[in-house]
């Protein structure tokens, strides 16, 4: 699928969030968001998923979906969201329910995703039972059982530790290099964006604006972490919005 933004504006009463945004997003492409804090990544990526309406611009998908898919705009957030009561396996048939499939059908898009994660072994585990790891690969297997057109990942890894990020770092590249899907992917990690992007967006401060659009060439399953072109290219990123990075930090530094 196919996704254009056009004009893009955006506003929270008398607060400018996003200004102008145009962006095109090609079937198969991982697009990255960075900038400072406060510079609409987020709203940006609600607006592409439909969660918020923007004030002004457009949205626009063509293209086709992937067989069977479900829902074409799915998302994976920060918080894991999983419901303690039901298993891994559970977890993930609840946003198989609502849909028309049969329980043969349902059965095998759990069996599926379960082995693209590496969560077969833990199926019939509860969440109290799994590292914050383990449950962030269920919140992406759950997004998977929908066989989505785009992936919506609002900063997935920030809430663990380093070691994880980096399994996690390397179980996504090879993810998204098997399957070819196409995800945008919002995060203020400049390795994260690096190693999973083929295109990273650098937006400016509020209003954001998009600063500068990185391209990055290497094929996502060929990096490696520590890799020095793996590092220019973070350098180059940082380069890119650190006046503005440490502008808002001072911001909110005051607030608080």
């Amino acid at each position: 699928m196919r996704l254009e933004i056009s004009g893009v504006c955006h506003r929270y009463d008398q607060v400018e969030a996003l200004r102008d945004i145009n962006l095109t997003i090609e079937p198969g492409e991982i697009v990255a968001l960075i900038g400072p804090s406060g510079c609409g990544k987020s709203t940006l990526l609600s607006i592409i998923g439909g969660l918020l309406k923007p004030s002004e611009g457009k949205i626009s998908a063509s293209g086709a979906v992937p067989d069977g898919c479900l829902n074409p705009l799915t998302y994976v957030f920060q918080d894991f969201a999983l419901l303690p009561w039901r298993t891994v396996a559970g977890n993930i048939s609840l946003v198989l329910e609502d849909h028309k499939l049969s329980k043969a059908e349902r059965a095998a898009r759990i069996d599926e995703v379960l082995e693209q994660t590496g969560l077969a072994d833990f199926r019939n585990a509860f969440p109290k039972q799994l590292s914050g790891g383990m449950k962030q690969r269920v919140g992406i297997a759950r997004a998977l059982a929908v066989r989505p057109a785009v992936l919506l990942m609002d900063e997935p890894l920030s809430a663990l530790d380093a070691q994880t990020r980096i399994l996690l770092l390397d179980e996504f590249s090879a993810l998204f290099a098997r399957t070819g899907m196409t995800a945008v992917y919002v995060t203020h990690n400049l390795n994260e964006a690096v190693r999973l992007a083929h295109r990273v967006v650098a937006l400016r401060r509020r209003p954001g604006t998009i600063k500068e659009i990185h391209t990055i060439d290497v094929p996502i399953d060929q990096r490696r972490e520590g890799d020095p072109l793996i590092v220019a290219h973070e350098t180059a990123l940082w380069e890119l919005i650190r006046d503005e990075a440490i502008a808002a930090d001072k911001e909110l530094e005051n607030v608080a």
